[in-house]
């Protein structure tokens, strides 16, 4: 049966790996969910990954994609795991090297719920307008540029959970599809646009992960196989895929991967208003302005960077300010734990390679000029899509792979495992046995990947969920 765990961390995908004494606990990792107290107590706006990365089926496009509501059961009625109205939903980007956005993008929702059943459909549903679906969504997609707002969708619809056979005897995939919707970018641009629940693409050993960093089962390397411990959850997804020439500077020559002006960085965040008032049987009123309350680009940045007592400071944080962390990442905890736990040989601070790697981008791949260092996932976009995706990306000598970006398939525990030891060209001395081999045991998603967008693998089913 699987666990309901409190996940606080991966292993550090970013400089998530860092912590800076000893003394703090390790809260090793798990992707971003439930990375800090308050935003553990509120799934609706708790990111839990992000990824983006240059679309594999249509090359001209880079596709990005943000998950909130970590553990989604699949049979978590009658109340399912929806977006949240009172949440402002954010994609940033920055293309200059600062940590500054020039674009961004909005997402607001709304709920709608008809009939008086206390079920999500009152019979068989065939389409998203269908009259049996009776708690139905819709959203907004809002571009943020140059102080200027423009609204490129509205009313667009978001598909229902998987509930199960009966409810969708024409099966779930096809009502799901037709929530895929084109986004007008002005001109002859177009994009598109997905948002609703979906298998959570997440992957990794978390109970040996939490066993102080026991990940693989598996040090010796190959020990035993790793148990994916979100597999069978579900999150809430937002995709997009728009030209690179949208997101790029005009500079970009998307023909040389040499070319740093190809460089684009990006970081997802959540709001809320700063006020919710709760007013008995009547419904309860939130005013004032919006509040960040979480805040994620690679996974696992918050978990291990940050002491306890300032992770919700970090989730309220801007990244141009993450100067203030830097000292912290120079000296990793799971290094450390490595080190003593299984006496292996890792690289003293200051571990520049690490700075390198998750913070400013890797000179003559993805460190755009003039890079101020980060919590910021920076993604060359001249580099071509892999004829020949490998799980662990750069270390395999996939250019287009984490942590150049994040595609959904790269395996981000067993890279961040091997940079925390050292295991890396980066530091010649260390990469080797077993530095270099250290893994989880886990090495793919619990369901495979769609070949078009929205890529993310369709949601777990209600009726066959068995916990």
């Amino acid at each position: 049966m699987r666990r309901s765990l409190t996940l606080v961390a991966t292993l550090a995908i970013t400089a998530g790996l860092l912590l800076g004494s000893l003394t703090t606990p390790p809260q090793t990792l798990a992707s971003s969910h439930r990375e800090g107290p308050l935003i553990s107590q509120d799934p609706a706006a708790d990111t839990t990954d992000m990824y983006v990365f240059r679309s594999p089926d249509a090359p001209d496009t880079v596709t990005a994609i943000m998950n909130v509501w970590p553990f989604g059961e699949p049979a978590g009625g009658p109340n399912w795991f929806l977006f949240d109205p009172n949440v402002r939903y954010s994609m940033h980007f920055t293309n200059d090297g600062d940590a500054d956005e020039e674009i961004r993008l909005d997402f607001r929702f709304r709920t709608e719920i008809r009939g008086s059943l206390p079920l999500l459909n009152g019979g068989p549903i065939t389409s998203l307008d269908d009259p049996n679906l009776l708690t139905r969504q819709f959203y907004s997609v809002d571009l943020v540029a140059g102080g200027q707002t423009t609204r490129l969708g509205e009313n667009l619809p978001v598909p229902p959970p998987n509930v199960g056979p009966k409810s969708f005897p024409s099966g779930y995939a096809p009502i799901a599809e037709q929530a895929v919707k084109e986004l007008s970018l002005g001109g002859d641009a177009r994009g598109k646009v997905f948002a609703g629940p979906r298998d959570d693409p997440f992957f990794i050993d978390l109970g040996a992960a939490f066993d102080l960093l026991n990940t693989g089962r598996g040090i010796p390397v190959g020990a035993r196989p790793g148990f994916d411990y979100v597999a069978g959850y579900n999150v809430q997804s937002i995709a997009v895929q728009v030209p690179i020439g949208a997101v790029v500077r005009p500079e970009c020559n998307l023909h040389d991967p040499a070319d740093m002006d190809c460089v684009v960085g990006m970081w997802i965040t959540t709001s809320r208003p700063a006020t919710r008032v709760l007013r008995g049987e009547s419904p309860p009123t939130t005013d004032g302005e919006l509040v960040q309350v979480s805040r994620l680009s690679a996974a696992l940045v918050n978990e291990l960077v940050v002491p306890t007592g300032s992770k919700d400071v970090f989730n309220a944080s801007d990244p141009k300010n993450d100067g203030r962390f830097l000292g912290l990442v120079q000296d990793p905890i799971p290094a450390k734990l490595l080190q003593q736990l299984f006496n292996l040989d890792v690289p003293p601070a200051p571990r520049n390679d690490i700075v390198t790697i998750f913070l400013t981008g890797i000179p003559g791949l993805n460190q755009p000029p003039n890079v101020q260092p980060a919590e910021i996932a920076h993604l060359n976009l001249a580099v071509p899509v892999s004829h020949d995706p490998q799980r662990l990306g750069l270390l395999a000598g996939d250019k287009q792979g984490y942590p150049n970006g994040r595609r959904l398939a790269d395996d981000v525990t067993d890279i961040t495992l091997r940079a925390a030891a050292g295991g890396t060209p980066f530091t010649p001395q260390f990469d080797k046995a077993p530095n270099n081999q250290l893994s989880d045991g886990v090495d793919q998603n619990d369901k495979p990947f769609l070949p078009a967008f929205p890529y993310l693998a369709t949601p777990h089913e209600g009726f066959g969920y068995q916990g």
